[in-house]
């Protein structure tokens, strides 16, 4: 997809067309090179990157 002019005349409705004709699977590829990235230009070990994982323990009360 392509679209040509000045930015300056151009709304969001062409990213938007674009990100919606990808897979999810290409939304979520993207999005993690772009993580990637910008640890990488702040100096972060981007190895330690991880996603947050919240664990929470259910118990049946004992009557």
């Amino acid at each position: 997809m392509e679209r040509y002019g000045k930015l300056e005349d151009h709304d969001r409705s062409f990213d938007i067309q674009f990100w919606q004709a990808q897979s999810a699977q290409d939304r979520m590829t993207a999005t993690w090179e772009m993580i990637v990235h910008a640890y990488r230009v702040k100096g972060i070990d981007v190895h330690k990157l991880r996603l947050q994982r919240t664990v929470e323990n259910f118990q049946r009360q004992r009557r």
